[in-house]
């Protein structure tokens, strides 16, 4: 291990890593890069964010990106050893099996750092709020500090920080609770519905991969039925605002 310390902010954009960001600026805490994992699947919104805080706080967030795209990990790689070695994509992701944060996030910040950094000891500091408690239980590696728990802060007080400070992401946390990847299975069928509702052409996207690789969105739905759902569920509110205009 090198002699010198690097304080690395990893930062995904949402409000807890922003708040994080912003709260160690204005603290005077050491911050010596700015990293960002690009799935190449957010949000337009979390793009123009992110631009939003580097004119903010006058500094480059550094962006990484894996080497191949999230479609071609899904439908096209690989497996190269195990039971399923051979088969064609990873599928879509779920909660035991979540490969695109492994491939997308840790690994690509592990492999830039190790890089980077090599004679340095990294210390990296992660938004995960002080009522994030099963986060904060799976989360313990010596290297890695939570400054929003150290300080008590809640998920929503982040948030409120945020829109404190001026960002609001275009309205995005107005409808889902998390903001991370559009495509992401793990969204409550509420944040589904908006997503079809509207973002049209990413639901036709999902329907598009579901179609082409050899398990379904979720254990629950297919995209398929999904649309079946909403359409049915839309047209009844629909229905219901012309009566009660009557």
């Amino acid at each position: 291990m090198g002699a010198f310390k690097k304080y690395i902010v990893s930062f995904s954009g949402g409000k807890d890593s922003t708040a994080m960001l912003l709260m160690m600026l204005e603290k005077g805490l050491q911050i010596d890069d700015i990293v960002f994992m690009d799935t190449g699947v957010e949000f337009p919104e979390m793009y123009e964010h992110i631009e939003k805080v580097e004119k903010y706080i006058n500094h480059k967030v550094t962006r990484l990106k894996a080497e191949k795209s999230f479609e071609y990990m899904l439908l096209e790689y690989e497996k190269k050893k195990g039971k399923n070695k051979g088969q064609k994509g990873y599928s879509f992701p779920d909660f035991k099996n979540r490969w695109c944060t492994q491939y997308f996030k840790k690994s690509a910040i592990k492999k830039y750092l190790k890089e980077k950094y090599k004679d340095c000891e990294v210390i990296e500091y992660h938004g995960i709020a002080v009522d994030e408690i099963k986060r904060l239980e799976k989360n313990k590696e010596k290297n890695i500090k939570y400054p929003l728990a150290e300080w008590n802060i809640t998920e929503q007080e982040a948030l409120d920080y945020c829109y404190s400070k001026g960002f609001n992401w275009n309205g995005l946390y107005k409808k889902f609770h998390r903001v991370s990847c559009w495509c992401c299975p793990l969204k409550s069928l509420r944040e589904l519905k908006l997503l079809y509702k509207e973002y049209p052409e990413y639901f036709k996207k999902l329907e598009e991969w579901e179609s082409k690789t050899y398990r379904k969105f979720r254990a629950d739905y297919s995209i398929k039925e999904l649309r079946a759902r909403f359409t049915r569920e839309i047209g009844g509110e629909n229905e219901n605002r012309d009566w009660n205009k009557k």
